[in-house]
């Protein structure tokens, strides 16, 4: 057999645009919030700030009590409304695209992937070659994850309309984004210890809170397995070369599978890029067999991701009703307000 170049433009040049973008905005997102804050600092009389609806994108948890309250109520809670859209857009990419949203828009992601990517060339220089946990102990530590999104889903899925409607009223979920600011802003040693702990894992193994700890990720894993478009490997053109293999960073023996079905792929399809045979390596949908190019995917997350958070948008609901002398009263006693007391 032939070893054909794959002569298509490579999709990670977009796809690291992308993920720069998205960083870009997180940063924005931080310096409004920051401002923000400054003026509740200031017991208004600051200068006023709006509160940036994008920080909701870092509440999901409130967000996804927000859907499920939607769901029973046929209301759409007020207090953190972008956080609902931004979540159902990554829901919708992950149904239709894989877990695509870690690869290509999460900040965590891609902070994780650069982190990997520095922590391989030091594993090349210290140890000449990079080191892999084991599987035996990388497929329970994968269920981590699901155990702590388990728990999380237990507690929402059992609440009621009226329990989950008192946990969203409530002055915790109003100023937990700025509890959250609090937490990085003041944080403890031991949080700082923490953070380091898993900076050093993640230099030594290949995305660690991501594969490990992460439970965004896992809701994401259980989407991307009923997704209809996987990558797909041609068996009669493969020459079996293994750079696919080589290149996944999420382990998966692509050049051992016809169809990869995997709660870890993220679509981001640098197998596709590493495969020296045309057609060998695609996104496929297996429902119809069709194709789906490369570039598709990446202006298909853009256009998926603008046009649900632009419903909410222009629906109203993404800037929330919370006055700022509303916020300014919850601050006062921010250091008394918790989960508990509400």
């Amino acid at each position: 057999m032939k070893i054909i170049k794959n002569l298509a433009a490579p999709i990670q040049k977009y796809r690291y645009t992308l993920q720069i973008v998205f960083a870009l905005i997180v940063i924005w997102i931080g310096i409004e919030f920051h401002l923000f804050i400054t003026y509740l600092e200031s017991n208004g009389t600051g200068t006023f700030f709006e509160r940036p609806p994008g920080v909701d994108s870092f509440l999901p948890i409130s967000s996804l009590m927000s859907i499920y309250y939607w769901i029973l109520s046929g209301i759409l809670h007020n207090a953190h409304p972008a956080g609902v859209f931004i979540l159902i857009a990554v829901l919708s990419l992950s149904w239709i695209f894989g877990k695509s949203f870690c690869s290509w828009i999460c900040p965590i992601g891609t902070l994780s992937e650069y982190i990997a990517d520095f922590g391989d060339k030091v594993q090349k220089k210290l140890f000449k070659k990079v080191y892999k946990i084991p599987r035996f102990l990388d497929y329970p530590l994968r269920s981590l994850k699901y155990l702590i999104f388990g728990f999380f889903a237990y507690a929402i899925f059992t609440m009621s309309a009226a329990t989950l409607k008192e946990f969203l009223d409530g002055s915790y979920n109003i100023v937990s984004d700025v509890k959250m600011y609090y937490f990085f802003a003041d944080i403890t040693s031991f949080s700082l210890k923490v953070i380091g702990i898993l900076f050093l894992l993640s230099i030594f193994i290949r995305g660690f809170w991501c594969r490990y700890l992460c439970p965004y990720g896992a809701l994401l894993g259980i989407m991307t397995l009923l997704t209809p478009n996987k990558i797909t490997r041609n068996a009669d053109t493969c020459t079996d070369c293994g750079k696919c293999s080589l290149v996944c960073p999420s382990r998966i023996k692509v050049d051992k599978v016809k169809t990869v079905i995997s709660d870890e792929c993220t679509t981001c399809m640098l197998c596709v890029d590493a495969c020296p045979v045309n057609d060998t390596l695609q996104l496929q949908n297996i429902i119809n067999k069709k194709r789906v190019p490369k570039r598709i995917v990446a202006f298909g997350i853009i256009i998926i991701f603008l046009v649900v958070t632009g419903i909410g948008m222009l629906t109203g609901n993404w800037q929330n009703n919370v006055t700022k002398e509303e916020y300014l009263q919850h601050f006062e006693n921010l250091e008394q307000i918790d989960h508990l007391t509400n």
